[in-house]
């Protein structure tokens, strides 16, 4: 969100993906220590780095080391309070990610980085904020390195077996970087009616396109997507030309359900009932289960005649003590649906078998799943 703060050179606009609260002033250096730096974060004073773009990176370097040093209690499995543990380790990264964030540069009109040793960023930075900017803004360095990463993912895509093809994520859209949960979508039984020459399916919350892209390679002829991200519908938009499937799919700007009737209704819920703190993590936390809960009480009345709900869903946060583990067979049971089938697979990304990890106790347990779903009689 923009922001204008004052500095020692002018009042100027400051960018920040988060949530955070701007900075109260900005300094312009040519170069500093982390130290400094870090002295001038804790008064809520950015350093604007105006000096070689390699060194800023070492001191950024620098700075991670020191907020994220480990404080020397040792971590067990065996967690009293996962809750409290989970709430601390957001507050931990949200603490570390502010102090971060105030080492800044300046980005000059169309995108332009004026460093020593800086790279083009233009494209990377076309890339979240589209059209090029006329006024200068200060950028978090850290956010922009990141911003430069997800660019190079966007461009290269990431290979999905169960497509035979790739996907492309710009930032700000959740990338199915997690490939379990697509394994249990390719193996899961369609519904007759749903490759039939009238068959429809609908992908909701689609994201970058990447389950109603699948649901057109399994053979249903007609797929509605639906998501209120602008970059998220841009972003499916181009997968689904680039897989070949555009002439299949109907993408469109809805929160949860489009009009009608589907024989198959497939979501991917945020799998946490947290708050986000910036855009992408929307596709991570869901606050009080609203999107899964919407998702639910309503699906009932979109299902045409012997159709199924199929829901994506991870049992982390019960790990978590985030949700009782009673809950979803009480949305259920409310939303007078009753289970088909249940299919099941554990986690094979790196941080379910890192023992470092602040929720290692809890990822080791967590198993994900999809529920084949239909009305209750």
């Amino acid at each position: 969100m923009p922001h204008m703060i004052s500095s020692d050179r002018a009042v100027i606009e400051w960018r920040n993906e988060s949530t955070q609260k701007p900075p109260k002033a900005a300094l312009y250096l040519h170069e500093a220590g982390a130290e400094r730096i870090l002295k001038s974060a804790y008064e809520q004073t950015a350093t604007v780095w105006t000096g070689d773009f390699h060194n800023a990176k070492q001191v950024l370097s620098a700075l991670k080391k020191r907020v994220r040093k480990p404080s020397g209690k040792k971590k067990t499995a065996d967690v009293q309070d996962m809750q409290t543990a989970f709430h601390s380790h957001r507050i931990r990264q949200a603490q570390q990610s502010r102090v971060l964030n105030m080492l800044a540069v300046e980005i000059g009109a169309g995108f332009v980085l004026d460093m020593p040793r800086a790279p083009d960023v233009s494209a990377a930075l076309a890339d979240v904020y589209g059209e090029a900017n006329h006024e200068p803004f200060l950028l978090p360095l850290n956010q922009l390195l990141g911003f430069i990463g997800a660019h190079e993912w966007h461009k290269k895509g990431i290979a999905l077996p169960q497509l035979g093809g790739r996907i492309h994520v710009p930032f700000g859209v959740f990338s199915p970087i997690r490939g379990e949960y697509l394994d249990l979508l390719a193996a899961a039984p369609l519904p007759p009616s749903a490759t039939g020459i009238e068959g429809t399916a609908f992908d909701i919350g689609t994201g970058s396109g990447v389950i109603a892209a699948l649901l057109a390679k399994r053979g249903v002829p007609r797929i509605v997507a639906t998501d209120t991200n602008p970059r998220a519908v841009a972003a499916a938009r181009a997968n689904f030309t680039r897989l070949g499937c555009a002439d299949k799919v109907d993408l469109q700007t809805a929160d949860l359900f489009p009009e009608g009737c589907a024989d198959l209704i497939v979501c991917n819920p945020p799998w946490l009932p947290a708050k986000p703190t910036s855009d992408v993590e929307t596709a991570l936390y869901d606050p009080d289960s609203a999107m899964l809960r919407g998702f639910l009480n309503g699906v009932r009345s979109h299902l045409k005649p012997n159709g199924e709900a199929w829901l994506v869903i991870s049992d982390l946060a019960e790990h978590l003590s985030l949700r009782e583990s009673g809950f979803l067979a009480r949305c259920l049971q409310t939303a007078l649906l009753e289970v088909v089938d249940v299919l099941q697979t554990k986690p094979q990304h790196a941080k379910a078998f890192d023992g470092n990890d602040p929720l290692a106790f809890a990822r080791s347990r967590e198993t994900t799943f999809l529920y084949r779903l239909k009305a209750a009689d």
